[in-house]
This record gives C-alpha cells, sequence and structure tokens, in this order.
C-alpha cells in the first residue's frame, strides 16, 4: 500500500504549531548556509507554486523562498499567504527572501528544535 501524499489543501487544513522566540531564533541559524530552493515569479501565489513549496518542505522541513522585489506590503501579504496555503510557519523574512519551517513526521529527525 502506497502512503498517501499530502496535497497543499491538506497541508494547509493542518494546524500550524506556533513557534517561540527561541525556536525561530535555532531555525534563523539553521537556514542561514540555505538557498532559495523556490523562487516566486510574477505570476505570484499560484497553485502549482504551493504544491512545489509543499513538495519542497516534506522533503526539507526548513526552506527559504525568494519573492520578486518591489512593493514592500505587497511582498509581505504574498509571503504571509504562501505559509497559510502551504501549512507552513514564517520562521523570517528579510529582504526579498523568507524562511518557512513545517515539520514532517515521516522523516528521521533532522531538524531539532528546542522545546519552548
Amino acid at each position: 500500500m502506497r502512503p498517501m501524499k499530502s496535497t497543499p489543501a491538506a497541508a494547509a487544513a493542518a494546524p500550524v504549531p506556533e513557534l517561540t522566540e527561541r525556536q525561530k531564533r535555532h531555525l534563523r541559524g539553521l537556514a542561514h548556509p540555505l538557498k532559495p530552493l523556490i523562487r516566486i515569479g510574477n505570476g505570484g501565489v499560484s497553485e502549482a507554486l504551493v504544491r512545489e513549496m509543499a513538495r519542497a518542505l516534506e522533503d526539507h522541513e526548513l526552506i527559504k523562498v525568494k519573492a520578486p522585489g518591489g512593493d514592500r506590503e505587497a511582498r509581505d501579504a504574498m509571503l504571509r499567504e504562501l505559509a497559510r496555503r502551504s501549512g507552513s510557519t514564517l520562521v523570517h523574512r528579510i529582504g526579498n527572501v523568507a524562511v518557512y519551517y513545517r515539520e514532517n513526521p515521516r522523516l528521521p529527525k533532522k531538524l531539532l528544535i528546542p522545546d519552548a
């Protein structure tokens, strides 16, 4: 029997845990050397982008996403929307780059984050 793949809709329906500042600080440190895996194009947050992000989070748990430049408020809204639709936590945003985290219980514990 094949395990069920998670879909973006299923990921968004799952509760997103709130991270403490200590946990966010730890994840920011782990994300520092990472390169962006996802780049948001001029089309914005599409269903294909959300699916690709869900796949990347399933494989890595912690990823960086690069957004297009331009209006800061529009970019921040786009990054929050991406977190909501992918069922992930927006850990940090600096400039055009955002860091997202979503735990995958099926992976061996690659990312150990401190308790709250």
